[in-house]
């Protein structure tokens, strides 16, 4: 508990990895997009609420539905993608709090109350949005390469894969093998002094 990992673990995580644009054809296990969601589902979320809800989107049909919400530039990379992962999140992940925290099953009610609407969304926003995180981060630890992706129309993918409104589509992750030959230099960060404050 507690203990870094190695620098090779580091470089396959964060120094080395890259968002991938193009993609070798090689296929992904089903398998190991299990993997990928059950090393990710141990990140921490408020409360243990846990409100990301995934879409692989693997098979051809289901590309060809989500590719009327793709803006022009992000069609090719994602038709080509072995998968591409819709990331969304639960607006009723409260539902599974007794069996998530069960420490404190009452806890449902402060998502349920009335006058609450805007706090239970920015909840689920908030935490669904750190597990999509996870997800990248879980991709890259299993040996995928990722593309996560914000561009496309929301209320598109929702009508289409979400029509009952209760999963909300947060991010595009696009996953396989990337290409890369086909890969930018990679852009700067901003420094440590240009970001950060220790108070």
């Amino acid at each position: 508990m507690g203990l870094p990992v190695d620098d090779k673990a580091l470089d396959t995580i964060f120094r080395q990895a890259r968002t991938f644009n193009a993609w070798l054809p090689r296929p992904v296990d089903d398998d190991l997009l299990r993997r990928v969601y059950e090393l990710a589902r141990l990140g921490p979320t408020s409360a243990n609420t846990s409100p990301v809800r995934v879409v692989f989107a693997k098979s051809r049909q289901a590309k060809e539905r989500l590719k009327p919400a793709l803006m022009p530039a992000n069609v090719e990379k994602t038709m080509a993608a072995p998968v591409c992962a819709i990331i969304a999140t639960d607006m009723q992940f409260y539902e599974h709090i007794p069996r998530l925290f069960p420490q404190n099953p009452q806890f449902r009610e402060m998502f349920t109350k009335p006058g609450q609407e805007q706090f239970t969304q920015t909840h689920a926003f908030r935490n669904g949005t750190l597990q999509g995180a996870y997800m990248i981060i879980a991709a890259r630890a299993l040996g995928l390469d990722t593309g996560p992706m914000s561009g496309f129309d929301n209320a598109k993918v929702d009508a289409e894969f979400f029509p009952d409104g209760r999963w909300k589509s947060n991010f595009l992750m696009n996953l396989g093998y990337g290409d890369p030959a086909a890969l930018y230099p990679r852009n700067p960060r901003l420094a440590f002094e240009e970001a950060c404050k220790i108070a």
